[in-house]
């Protein structure tokens, strides 16, 4: 038997079965009965045994030889057949090139994202710091510390989510308050924007929203500051024209407290259902720091104000949006809308 002409005859037949192939499937069934696990080459190798010492190098070069030509012959053929479908394709797909092109979709701040820079923006520029705080508090810093009594409502369950522990999702950005007065000495000047928690859900309340907290603490700080640069906020944040009043308030770490409230922007202050008819909308609650939160941090002969804002609420009303769900949606027609 002549094996070098039998080996020869596998790359004829190989050659000729090539010429006969038109799709990628017919390629691969040929691959496998030549050149795979259980193809003829494999056969082959495995007689390699019967033959003599001398023959069985000289046949393994051989068969690797042709194994490797086939291969090569198979790869070379699979790129003609994918090269030919892509043709044909673009040859029966039909397509206008007098249309306009498709702009892609631009990315755009959140909405909520875009408020929260501009507040934060307006802060620094009053000589505020920011400061951070972690979301997961204990009791002692989310409530004790701010002058909440153990029976107040603000720890109701219906309010607070409670982990266990004395642990909880911290009900507003206040705790970042006492953590820094814990580390720092007055004067203190800071603003704690960030994310809180509480149990409530409607279309003017989220169980996750955001807060800008305020705090600035020295010597001979007069309530009259407060009401000073919270004006000036108002007003760069809604417009110069933007009218505002203070209103008596009670929070359990300020005293006196008020909160504030701007004209309605949506009817200018004739009354509509949005303010209730009182042409006026609350924005946020402020007062001079309670004696008794100085207490638990330690500080004496100093005085300071604080003031909190949902940045959600800012949101709502600087762009008239009438329900804080659809910042969360993830609705690309709403979100759009800011870029």
């Amino acid at each position: 038997m002549n094996i070098e002409r039998e080996i020869e005859k596998i790359k004829e037949d190989v050659l000729k079965a090539l010429e006969q192939i038109k799709d990628r499937q017919s390629l691969m069934d040929l691959k496998a009965k030549f050149v795979g696990k259980k193809g003829v080459i494999s056969e082959w190798l495995k007689r390699i045994k019967d033959f003599g010492e001398e023959e069985r190098p000289k046949l393994g070069k051989l068969l690797n030889e042709v194994k490797n030509y086939i291969t090569e012959l198979i790869e070379k053929h699979e790129t003609l057949i994918k090269e030919r479908e892509k043709e044909n394709k673009l040859q029966n797909v039909s397509f206008d090139v007098t249309l306009p092109g498709r702009r892609p979709i631009r990315a755009s701040f959140h909405p909520v994202t875009i408020v929260m820079d501009e507040i934060v923006e307006i802060f620094r520029e009053l000589g505020f710091f920011v400061a951070e705080g972690p979301e997961i508090e204990d009791d002692f810093h989310n409530f004790e510390a701010l002058n909440i009594p153990p029976d107040h409502p603000a720890r109701d369950m219906q309010d607070t989510f409670y982990i266990g522990g004395g642990v909880l999702l911290r009900t507003h950005t206040s705790p970042v308050q006492i953590r820094v007065m814990e580390s720092f000495k007055p004067p203190i000047r800071i603003i704690a924007p960030g994310k809180v928690y509480r149990r409530d859900f409607d279309i003017t309340h989220s169980p996750m929203f955001h807060q800008v907290e305020g705090l600035y603490v020295d010597r001979n700080v007069k309530f009259s500051e407060l009401k000073g640069t919270l004006v000036h906020f108002a007003k760069s944040i809604f417009g110069k024209n933007t009218k505002v009043r203070f209103r008596p308030s009670f929070f359990p770490f300020t005293e006196p407290s008020a909160e504030m409230d701007i004209v309605c922007v949506i009817c200018k202050g004739v009354g509509c259902r949005v303010c209730k008819n009182s042409g006026w909308l609350e924005i946020l609650g402020c007062g001079m720091v309670d004696p008794n939160v100085f207490e638990f941090v330690g500080y004496r002969d100093v005085t300071g104000f604080a003031f909190g804002l949902g940045v959600e609420r800012i949101a709502m009303l600087k762009y008239g949006i009438d329900d804080i769900r659809l910042f969360y949606q993830n609705d690309l027609r709403f979100l759009k809308q800011f870029s």
